[in-house]
C-alpha cells in the first residue's frame, strides 16, 4: 500500500471549512451508492439528491466560485467551475428526463466524487500557492463567519441504512 497516497492532505486553515464540506459530499455519494446497492427506488434517491443540493451543495459551489475560483483566470479554476456546472446539469437531468437508470445515478455519484478529489488533491493546493496570504485570510474570515456550525445531513429517510424490498 502506498503510504503517500493515503497521507492526509494538509489544508490551509483558511479554507478548511470547504474541505470539511467535501467530507459531507463524499458521504452524500456513498449514501447514493448504498441506496443503489440496496435497490432503493430511484425516486427516493432523487429526493435525497435534491435535498442535499438545495440545503448544502448549491451554496458550497457558490462559495467556492465566489471566494476562490473567480480570483484566478487559469485552467484549474475554470475546470472547477466547469465541473460545478456539469454536476448541476446532471441534477437537472435526473429531475426532468425521468429516464435515468441506476447506472445514471451511479455515474452522478462518481462525477461528484471525482470532482471532490480533484479539488482536494489539485485545485485547492494550487489556489493555496497562487493566492496571496491576505486573500486567503479574507476568505477564511468570511468562511468562519458563515460556517459557525458544520453542515448536518438530517435527511429524514435514511434509505442507505435500511433493507428495501426488490
Amino acid at each position: 500500500m502506498n503510504a503517500e497516497k493515503n497521507k492526509p492532505i494538509k489544508r490551509s486553515e483558511y479554507i478548511a471549512a470547504l474541505s470539511r464540506d467535501h467530507h459531507a459530499g463524499l458521504l452524500f455519494c456513498w449514501k447514493i451508492k448504498e441506496g443503489l446497492r440496496k435497490n432503493v427506488p430511484l425516486d427516493k434517491i432523487l429526493k435525497y439528491i435534491n435535498f442535499f443540493w438545495n440545503s448544502h451543495l448549491k451554496e458550497h459551489f457558490r462559495e467556492e466560485e465566489t471566494l476562490l475560483f473567480n480570483r484566478l483566470s487559469d485552467e484549474l479554476s475554470r475546470r472547477g467551475k466547469s465541473e460545478h456546472l456539469m454536476i448541476e446539469q446532471r441534477i437537472s437531468r435526473l429531475n426532468y428526463q425521468g429516464s435515468e437508470t441506476a447506472d445514471g445515478y451511479l455515474a452522478f455519484a462518481e462525477l461528484v466524487t471525482t470532482h471532490i478529489r480533484f479539488e482536494e488533491r489539485t485545485l485547492f493546493p494550487h489556489l493555496e500557492a497562487a493566492l496571496p496570504a491576505s486573500v486567503l485570510r479574507q476568505v477564511g474570515d468570511f468562511l468562519s463567519a458563515q460556517h459557525q456550525e458544520t453542515f448536518i445531513d438530517n435527511y429524514p429517510d435514511e434509505f442507505w441504512s435500511k433493507s428495501h424490498p426488490q
